[in-house]
This record gives C-alpha cells, structure tokens and sequence, in this order.
C-alpha cells in the first residue's frame, strides 16, 4: 500500500484535527497494525471519524455497541476472513463495506461483490482513491435530502413556511410570534403527533398549561369551530397534530 507516499501523510506525526460529531464514523477492520494507525490517521485527516478493529470478531463487537456509516475491511485476516465476516453480515445489516485485499484476481473480486460489498479495492493502492470509493460509496448510501417545505395547506388556509405568514385566499392572518413559531413546528411534520414540550418554545420554558392555552388562541383563528377542532387536532396526553389539506 502507497498510504505513506501521499503528500498529505508529510506530516503524519501531527496529530490529525478532530473531525465533526456529525461526520460520517468509518470502522477500518485490518489484523496488520501499521495499516490500521495509517488508514486511520490519513482518514481522520479526510474529515471522517474512525474506529478501529482487528479481527472480525471484535469487528462484530463494536457493530453490536455502535452505528457506523462504512466498514473498510480487509479480506486476509486470520481465522474468520473478511469474506466470511461480510457474508455473515450482510444476514442482518446493509451497513456498506469497502474490501481490501492484496488479491487483485478476478475471482476474489467477483466473490467480494457477491457478498454483498459495495465495492473492491485492491493492494497497493493510492490513499486518493481510497478516499475518492469511500466518499463515493458514502453518496450512493445516503438517502437524498428531502426538500424543503415551502408551504403547507389546511382548511381554507396556506402556512408559508419561510415567510411565516398565513394567508386565506388573498387575505393575511396575523399571528403572534408564539402562534407562528407553533405553526412552524406544526407544519415540519404534518399529520404527526407533535408533543407539548415540542410546542413550548426554546428550552422548554413555557408550561404545558400555557401551550394549551396559545393552542385554543390559534384555533380561533383557523377552526369553524374551535370547540371541535378539524386542522389542529389534540392527541390526548401527548400534544397536538395538524391535519393538513388532502
């Protein structure tokens, strides 16, 4: 492996810097030692946070304790192999695998595939394009980000979200800041349970009591009838739900 040539391993005795908590969390399964400090170091350098493992078996262990986004995991291991370690897996997690191997037959990466792994790599191999089938294995696994909601439509009346305005037909409805930041919350999960803490505002400050009492102010502004509530309905001992337009 041509890892230690890489221009970006010139400084390699530098401590890498701490990679976000929200950045995608790598477990790099490898026996060898060396390659598991250097795929580790040359990864976190890459912005990804990493875990590491030298057998299957302690592979497995961490997978029972933790959610990884990516397994890079070695194919010539002693007892269990990479081979066996992944088919196993694949029983019962879609987690994606990168396989490394010092094999470069065909056979072996027609195997790997097989298997189930996402994709194949073989030894010695440059730390760019381990970097570039990592990043791209990571896209093809994350789910597309939904769009955001640009307006939500209930009864006679349309929320726009950004605007935080609320409008029948070509008329605006004022509202409070309370009831717009409700019905902003609302509206980012419309037909679902919504709790009272949710509704209370930031931190949770507000009393659940008062949220029912802001609820019943909004209502009289968007219900025929706030007595029998048809958009913002109560879920009983939970919170409320808005029952968007069909």
């Amino acid at each position: 492996m041509t890892l230690a040539a890489d221009p970006s391993q010139k400084t390699a005795q530098t401590p890498a810097p701490n990679p976000a908590d929200d950045a995608p969390h790598l477990l790099v399964v490898d026996d060898d030692r060396r390659i598991r400090a250097l795929l580790s170091r040359f990864l976190r350098a890459e912005g990804y946070r990493v875990s590491t493992a030298e057998t299957a078996q302690d592979a497995r262990a961490k997978l029972e304790g933790l959610n990884f986004d990516l397994l890079v995991l070695d194919v010539m291991m002693p007892g269990e192999s990479g081979f066996d370690f992944a088919r196993t897996l694949r029983a019962s997690s879609t987690v994606p695998i990168l396989m490394l191997t010092a094999r470069d037959e065909k056979e072996s990466r027609i195997m790997g595939l097989e298997i189930g792994a996402d994709d194949y790599l073989a030894k010695p191999f440059e730390p760019r394009e381990l970097s570039l089938r990592v990043a791209n294995i990571l896209k093809r696994a994350r789910p597309p980000r939904a769009q955001p909601v640009e307006s939500v439509r209930f009864g006679q009346f349309v929320f726009h979200v950004a605007r935080g305005e609320l409008r029948r037909g070509d008329e605006v409805i004022r509202l409070t800041d309370r009831e717009r930041e409700m019905l902003r919350i609302l509206t980012a999960s419309p037909g679902e349970t919504v709790p009272r803490q949710a509704l209370a505002g930031n931190g949770g400050a507000v009393s659940e009591r008062t949220v029912d009492v802001q609820i019943n102010r909004l209502r009289r502004k968007i219900e025929r009838d706030p007595t029998n509530p048809l958009i913002v309905q109560t879920v009983r001992g939970v919170g409320y739900r808005l029952v968007p337009a069909t």
